[in-house]
């Protein structure tokens, strides 16, 4: 148990650190259990024999003092190492792998990591969980008033930052905005029309429109004149009308001050420039908020900060045991000769702003893989995996999946595609759909039928195979690799039984009770999320955050539950009460890795159990070859017309924040049930 929960734990804290770094500690940790097991080498001891005068009470005294001393006068810097080290715990538990990408493009001193808002409160730990950096977020007050999220906000040394939308209110009779158009949202002047609506809005304010949440203007001049009436001179410009909401202005003033702060100290700031998670498969439009700060930093202090764009990909989606990959983009530094224009203010300020905020966003792409939509980008995945299915790192799966992903947008913006790129398009979707109606991966595909057409996608012949299996095994009947298949079969099963032996108990009664209520929690959260909501599709980003808060609070809940009713309930002795009481967080570990490895023992047999169905078999059957004819077809249509593609095709290494990128989701898809699905 020991060794499972040390080896565990240090995985966990040092996953940025070397294997040599690992192994250190653990021998660290074993040597120093050896020293205080030990009378003879125990060095309290032998101080004591050595110096007669001195007693147990003097060196407790000394040392708790000292502890007093280094706990008061280290005590933010203690707090986020706990903090952290929770924090790890809490990745290991709910995610089984997590890889970690580019983290030499982080430079030295101060910096302004920014990440895209894919899983909520997943999203700030996943971010201090890989970050070597101390890290202070910009967090929505209406999180930071949140038990538990607003405990660890503190905690972490966060910044709570009031956002106008947490206090919209709806706004009485109609409005119409008038904004240049081609300019992102909010910026640059802009004409509201009220209709019944006097009084209720003021300059500064912002305006969002109720039925398109895109439209949210800053309030520069008010035209209390008829609904629709456009001001003279407004020709070209789009208007938009109907409900609004009104969004007071808030004065950011103490914020920035506590953020240049921080950043002159050497600190480095996370923030989420989208302002609010969401479920999409592109960024939402960026606050302004992250170039105010680097400007002002600049500005004031003369530090023109790095802003190093974080890319959070996530694989299954809010769900438990997923796996996640962290990619640190490449630094962007301000322009310095662009600080005369901030400095001049109005226009020239608004446009040095939106010049590196458009920066940001490129550079915020270049470490996530976008798409129109969820299926599209499920599909991307598909044709990653046909391409080449094996021996790739974390980084070159993320490369190769945004060259298949850029090159699809490219080739869509050329106009329509070409006849043998949508027959692969088509079977691609085929191809994918046939395998989550049978409920297996593409990865069991090549072995289903080892002697039939199964390709390993390596450019590897089945008769190539044949032929030398023939020679080296001189087996004329059968397949080697089906005997060795069939052998595995009860190997599994037996490993299956086994794993449901050992994890059946803890799994029952720690893990069991409050998985099944915090689904059913997360669901209800889910549901409210997206109903208020203007941007989520599903309310995916929810769920995982919601499950974590919660098995935060209710698992010790539980274990004292259990403590309780062995102390009034049992005639245990003491001892033995608290070792089953610590031995409660090793059990409910130890449950979740069996339960894991049984259901990986359950998915490697599912596709032999299905065999035995004769509605599937054909089915089955027919999968490697189909998988095949897909391999051969994807690298010919990849080369007739990647050298179109230029340096996507060629270079080996892209710089992707040049890459063009895909404009995100209309949030009007939010209800609409086919746009929803996709």
């Amino acid at each position: 148990f020991f060794l499972l929960i040390n080896h565990n734990f240090i995985m966990g804290y040092n996953r940025l650190a070397t294997e040599l770094d690992g192994t250190k500690t653990q021998l660290s940790i074993l040597i120093l259990i050896l020293f205080l097991t030990l009378d003879s080498i125990n060095p309290m001891k032998l101080l004591l024999i050595t110096f007669p005068s001195l007693s147990i009470l003097h060196i407790i005294t000394t040392a708790s003092f000292l502890i007093m001393y280094l706990f008061i006068s280290q005590f933010r810097e203690l707090l986020y190492y706990s903090v952290t080290v929770f924090f790890h715990s809490i990745l290991s538990i709910f995610f089984s792998n997590i890889s970690t990408v580019s983290l030499s493009n982080i430079p030295p001193g101060p910096c302004i990591f920014v990440g895209n808002h894919a899983n909520q409160f997943v999203d700030g730990i996943m971010l201090m969980g890989t970050c070597p950096r101390t890290l202070s977020f910009l967090v929505a007050e209406k999180s930071w008033k949140r038990r538990i999220i607003g405990d660890l906000a503190w905690a972490m040394g966060a910044v709570p930052v009031r956002r106008p939308q947490d206090k919209a209110r709806e706004g009485e009779g109609s409005v119409a905005v008038a904004r240049a158009g081609g300019e992102p949202a909010g910026e640059g002047t802009v004409n509201v029309t009220l209709a019944g609506a006097e009084g209720q809005v003021k300059l500064g304010d912002k305006v969002r429109l109720c039925d398109d949440a895109d439209v949210v203007v800053k309030v520069t001049r008010l035209e209390p004149e008829l609904l629709g009436e456009m001001a003279a001179g407004q020709e070209g410009k789009l208007p938009r009308e109907g409900r609004f909401e009104v969004l007071e202005r808030v004065d950011q003033s103490q914020v920035y001050s506590k953020v240049l702060s921080k950043l002159s100290k050497g600190g480095s700031i996370g923030i989420f420039p989208e302002g609010g998670s969401h479920d999409r498969t592109d960024l939402l439009p960026l606050k302004v908020g992250v170039a105010l700060i680097a400007y002002a930093a600049l500005d004031v202090e003369g530090l023109n900060v790095p802003i190093v764009p974080v890319g959070l990909n996530y694989f299954n989606q809010g769900r438990f045991r997923g796996r996640a990959i962290v990619e640190y983009g490449s630094p962007i530094y301000i322009d310095e000769g662009t600080l005369k224009e901030y400095r001049a203010g109005g226009m020239r300020k608004r446009k040095a702003c939106s010049d590196l905020l458009k920066t940001i966003e490129d550079g915020m792409r270049s470490v996530i893989v976008t798409a129109p939509n969820y299926q599209t980008l499920k599909h991307v995945h598909t044709v990653r995996r046909l391409w080449k299915r094996t021996g790739l790192g974390a980084k070159e799966k993320q490369d190769l999946n945004r060259r298949f992903a850029a090159g699809f947008k490219v080739m869509s913006e050329q106009g329509e595609l070409p006849p043998d790129m949508k027959s692969l398009l088509a079977d691609v979707k085929s191809y994918q759909a046939e395998l989550d109606d049978l409920g297996i991966p593409d990865y069991q595909v090549p072995a289903l039928y080892s002697s039939g057409d199964a390709d390993t996608g390596d450019g590897v012949s089945y008769m190539k195979r044949k032929v030398v299996r023939s020679a080296s095994m001189s087996l004329e009947s059968e397949d080697a690799e089906d005997i060795i298949e069939d052998l595995r079969v009860p190997y599994r099963i037996l490993h299956l039984a086994f794993t449901i032996l050992i994890a059946a108990a803890p799994t029952i009664l720690l893990n069991l009770p409050v998985g099944v209520l915090s689904s059913v929690y997360a669901e209800k959260k889910r549901k409210k999320a997206l109903a208020n909501s203007k941007v989520k599709i599903h309310g995916r980003d929810v769920l995982l955050s919601e499950q974590v808060m919660f098995c935060i609070v209710m698992v010790p809940m539980l274990w004292l539950t259990y403590l309780v009713l062995l102390v009034c309930f049992t005639s245990l002795t003491r001892e033995a009460i608290t070792l089953a009481f610590w031995g409660m967080p090793i059990s409910a570990y130890a449950g979740i890795m069996m339960t894991e490895s049984g259901m990986v023992d359950f998915k490697d047999l599912r596709p032999t159990l299905m065999k035995l169905r004769p509605s599937t078999r054909a089915r089955l059957r027919a999968m490697p070859a189909r998988r095949r004819k897909l391999v051969e077809d994807l690298k010919a249509v990849v080369g007739k017309y990647g050298p179109g593609l230029g340096g996507m095709y060629y270079d080996k290494e892209v710089d992707w924040a040049k890459v063009g990128k895909t404009p995100p989701e209309s949030p009007k898809a939010k209800g609409q049930e086919g746009n929803k699905e996709d």
